[in-house]
């Protein structure tokens, strides 16, 4: 028999618009094996939680800003308040 003369998709028998791979093609024969494959290793990524299927890493747990300040404020002489009565005018 000759396989060049099978078509690489066939019709479903099912009463259906769906077509399969045909095994009696090599090339149809070797996509259901490729096909097989990637699903196996997906299937095996997904149980192992690995690959793309990696969960995202923990985030850092928070810690608050170092303590780089003190209270009361740094000792300063504070600057004197102005008076209510004092108005300075320019002297000519």
């Amino acid at each position: 028999m000759n396989d060049d003369d099978e078509p690489v998709f066939k019709r479903s028998k099912w009463g259906t618009n769906r077509y399969y791979y045909n095994p009696r093609n090599p090339l149809g024969l070797t996509l259901i094996v490729v096909s097989l494959l990637f699903a196996g290793t997906a299937l095996i990524l997904m149980a192992n939680r690995a690959g793309p299927f990696r969960p995202p890493p923990d985030p850092a747990p928070w810690s608050p800003p170092p303590f780089n300040y003190s209270w009361p404020p740094h000792s300063s002489p504070p600057a004197p308040a102005p008076t209510p009565g004092t108005t300075s005018t320019p002297e000519q």
